[in-house]
């Protein structure tokens, strides 16, 4: 069963929300989506999930995709940790008997780890491909310009040819309407200013059971951010995983099977 609606958050925003629900599941997986991208773009991934049996929830973030909010903007990093919990919250009312995981990637992989230490009881464990968790070299450059003197700041999303060396991929990625054509100076202090150092500060109190992948040819996110990440949090239950050649969206590169089989594995392992 496939639908979609709209979903009140804590604020009284809209967040669009799909279901891809199967007979007799064994898990729920809750997919978090990246910077500028939407739930969308993981159809195939989602298809994958319930060929194993697994229920599928997948949400636009607030500012993205179908969502309220202004376009990639945001003024606190905790909303998109709120709105994620508004999503759980109805999953564990929906599937009251199953494990719940959620699989969060690069701007979605450091909403899911700061999900994983703000609410530490809610999930069976998480999954975080190219996760955003530690300072971003990429976006540098962006240190030496002042917010205050360019509060209304847009910042042209140039991402494309770095996500994948699928040629594919990244013309359906620039023809994406739902991709946003930009980002915000806004969001993005919001994020390398309060919202990473805060994460990093806490890395010591994640404990859910995680599987950690990452790109090695990665030029959006380095493939450290996970190392780092992996090293210092607490779970118990951690393991990394990094793909030789492999750009930054390793769900959309010609090895995507091998990936996805990873992560397959790892859930049956844990349900």
């Amino acid at each position: 069963m496939h639908n979609s609606e709209y979903i009140d958050t804590f604020d009284d925003q809209e967040i669009f929300l799909r279901r891809d629900l199967v007979d007799d599941p064994e898990a729920v997986v809750v997919i978090v989506h990246g910077l500028n991208e939407h739930q969308g773009r993981y159809d195939y991934l989602t298809g994958r999930f319930n060929g194993e049996g697994f229920n599928v929830y997948r949400f636009d973030n607030r500012g993205h995709g179908r969502s309220d909010g202004a376009q990639s903007y945001i003024n606190d990093f905790n909303t998109y940790l709120d709105d994620a919990d508004t999503i759980v919250n109805i999953i564990k009312k929906e599937n009251p008997d199953l494990p719940i995981f959620m699989l969060g990637h690069s701007m979605g992989g450091f909403i899911a780890a700061g999900y994983g230490i703000k609410y530490p009881d809610k999930l069976n464990g998480q999954i975080l491909t190219d996760a955003a968790t530690n300072t971003l070299d990429a976006f540098s450059e962006l240190n030496d310009i002042s917010l205050e003197e360019n509060p209304d700041m847009t910042l042209p999303n140039e991402l494309g040819n770095l996500i994948s060396r699928s040629e594919y991929v990244v013309d359906d990625y620039k023809k994406d309407p739902y991709v946003s054509e930009f980002t915000t100076l806004k969001l993005m202090k919001v994020l390398m200013d309060e919202g990473i150092p805060w994460l990093v500060n806490n890395f010591s109190e994640f404990k859910y059971p995680v599987l950690i992948l990452h790109g090695e040819e990665d030029k959006i996110v380095d493939p450290v951010c996970s190392e780092k990440f992996y090293k210092h949090i607490s779970s118990q239950d951690k393991k990394l995983k990094t793909y030789p050649e492999l750009y930054h969206e390793i769900l959309n590169e010609k090895e995507k099977e091998e990936v996805i089989r990873d992560i397959i594995k790892w859930l049956k392992e844990r349900i």
